[in-house]
């Protein structure tokens, strides 16, 4: 006698897959926030931190040299005159002497720095993102031009260059952080 069995085939229904594909489109409504939250979040911690960064070895070349800023003095030779971004930016990268006289190397006279690394950081967020560049002057630093960075010789400030307008997720401009 022949039995007739009743075989499936292997697979899934359709009322499966609407479920599987239900589940995924939740996940992905709650988890896609979040991942673009922590994407700006990420440029936010970045600017502290370049912004720590900066600040220390501003504050350690002025320890160095007895109160004095960088970029306030001429640098020598080719590596900036006082009151620009070349003495500023060579000054902190290079080594320099008491009275902030630059050179590429270690010398008898030239025992301070370097203070950075490489390079100054480059701006992590805002319309100039990416500029490692720095404007110098004497006055209180404001926000203006495609710098990265904003930086007073007189007081020792230093701001991201961003408008009153690039603000984080908390509303706070970057420009004050």
């Amino acid at each position: 006698m022949w039995t007739v069995f009743n075989r499936r085939r292997p697979g899934f229904s359709l009322v499966e897959l609407v479920i599987v594909i239900v589940i995924i489109g939740i996940i992905a409504a709650i988890a896609i926030p979040r991942v673009s939250r922590g994407a700006r979040g990420a440029g936010d911690s970045a600017l502290r931190s370049n912004l720590a960064v900066l600040r220390s070895a501003i504050e350690l070349y002025a320890s160095e040299h007895g109160g004095t800023f960088p970029g306030t003095a001429a640098a020598g030779g080719t590596y900036g005159t006082a009151g620009t971004a070349d003495a500023f930016k060579n000054q902190l990268l290079f080594y320099t002497d008491s009275s902030g006289g630059v050179s590429e190397t270690k010398d008898a006279t030239h025992i301070y720095g370097p203070y950075l690394r490489k390079r100054i950081p480059p701006l992590p967020v805002g319309a100039n993102k990416g500029s490692s560049e720095v404007t110098v002057g004497d006055a209180a630093p404001t926000p203006g031009g495609t710098t990265g960075w904003v930086f007073s010789t007189k007081t020792g400030e230093i701001i991201a260059n961003c408008a009153d307008t690039e603000k984080d997720e908390l509303e706070t401009a970057y420009n004050t952080y």
